[in-house]
């Protein structure tokens, strides 16, 4: 029985060891109470967070350190406890520590009872969640301020389960599209709004695939407001092993700035009196001609434009211009290009045979022997052209060469004429 007795007293001892250890260096803070709320014992954990000394902390209600606005509801669930209610309880509240600063955390309070159920202690548990706190402050605060700025544009967000395919629109986006009344829209509904010339550009295949973590898309989407161009990011989210695992994306409404980027872009490609192609728009649009059995550079001079601005001035050469423009794309198709290079000067790229070209360029000489009322007078002039034929597309600037030296030979001859040559055929004039 002696040695018996002993061992239990050692083991006793060795257990209340290992408790004082760990209940010292718990990294979340340990509180015994009383039945009225006085600290018996606290561990160095709960010291550090409410910053009072231990030996201060003896006997001290925890209502000293409580927020006052949390303080009814902490005490309502403890006399609960008391009053053998409830057994315990978890609550999120407020701790003012010793420097005035407001710490946030959550407790756990269980009662500890003897054999008969009356209460011996009670003891809290109580982990400092005061940087959990902060950043869901930050996230909620980043999250109203993406919400305002939503609001100022058309437009939401969508995210896709990659795994499950499973893919939905924000409420915001949803009632973008559909109205007020309309549901979130899954990936079918959503692409059968997507114009369907511009479905390769919402492909989310490469996303989808893991080949990219980012991507761009603009294309143009049936709404409430009508057909709208939409600017859509989109980001891949991974797995730990880096695998897809949810695509999310923003879709912003676009179209009046997409409308002033091709304003633009066409006024930085046409000439400002006339609306014929620049030399620039020329430049762009010549490569993306269509296939076609050959093309022609018709190079084209105004014979007697110097005289009109020296006797009528400059507004009534500026009338010849316009005039002459006009005249121009009557006399070429929707697929040919016609351009003002400067001065009197106009380019007119043709499609077709080098017997289409000469019918256009036949036209073109015909039409501009008409007079050209210039307010309450008429004038003349005459035009010369010299042109190319080219089976394939070759460079512009060695075409523009060719045709100048073959203007210069149409002039030579007398000019209100066209001279026209398929490179390495015999020449045709007229």
């Amino acid at each position: 029985m002696h040695r018996g007795a002993q061992w239990l007293r050692e083991n006793a001892q060795a257990r209340l060891a290992l408790f004082d250890f760990a209940f010292e260096h718990a990294p979340v803070g340990i509180v015994f109470h009383d039945v009225a709320g006085r600290i018996r014992r606290a561990n160095q954990a709960f010291s550090r967070l409410v910053g009072i000394p231990l030996d201060t902390l003896q006997g001290m209600s925890f209502k000293k350190f409580a927020h006052p606005d949390d303080l009814d509801r902490d005490e309502t669930l403890f006399n609960a406890v008391i009053e053998g209610t409830r057994d315990g309880y978890s609550i999120e509240k407020r701790y003012i520590n010793h420097q005035g600063a407001i710490v946030h955390v959550v407790i756990h309070l269980t009662a500890m009872r003897d054999a008969v159920g009356s209460i011996v202690q009670l003891l809290s548990q109580v982990q400092d969640i005061s940087a959990q706190k902060e950043s869901e402050r930050q996230l909620a605060e980043k999250a109203a301020q993406l919400e305002l700025a939503m609001e100022a544009v058309r437009g939401g967000f969508w995210h896709m389960d990659v795994a499950a395919g499973r893919f939905e629109t924000s409420e915001r986006l949803a009632q973008f599209i559909g109205g007020p009344d309309a549901g979130r829209l899954d990936l079918e509904l959503y692409l059968a709004r997507v114009n369907p010339s511009d479905m390769a550009s919402a492909d989310l295949t490469p996303l989808l695939l893991g080949e990219v973590d980012h991507s761009c898309a603009e294309y143009r989407l049936n709404t409430v407001f009508g057909e709208r161009w939409m600017r859509c990011d989109r980001r891949l989210l991974r797995n730990p092993d880096g695998t897809p695992r949810r695509i999310v994306g923003v879709a912003i409404d676009f179209t009046d700035e997409h409308m002033r980027l091709k304003e633009f872009e066409r006024r930085s490609e046409t000439d400002a009196l006339t609306g014929l192609l620049n030399r620039r728009g020329l430049a762009m649009r010549y490569p993306l001609l269509p296939s076609s059995s050959g093309w022609t550079v018709l190079l084209m001079d105004l014979d007697g434009f110097k005289t009109v601005n020296d006797v009528h001035g400059h507004s009534a050469g500026d009338k010849v211009l316009l005039e002459t423009a006009r005249r121009l794309e009557q006399d070429v198709r929707a697929e040919d290009l016609v351009c003002r290079t400067g001065g009197d000067e106009f380019v007119i790229v043709v499609a077709g045979d080098l017997t289409v070209a000469d019918q256009v360029a036949a036209r073109i000489v015909e039409g501009m022997r008409a007079p050209i009322a210039v307010g309450a007078t008429t004038v003349e002039v005459r035009a010369t052209i010299g042109g190319v034929w080219i089976p394939a597309k070759t460079s512009l600037d060695e075409l523009l060469a060719d045709a100048d030296a073959l203007l210069y030979k149409a002039k030579a001859a007398g000019k209100d004429r066209w001279h026209l040559q398929a490179k390495n055929v015999p020449a045709a004039a007229h």
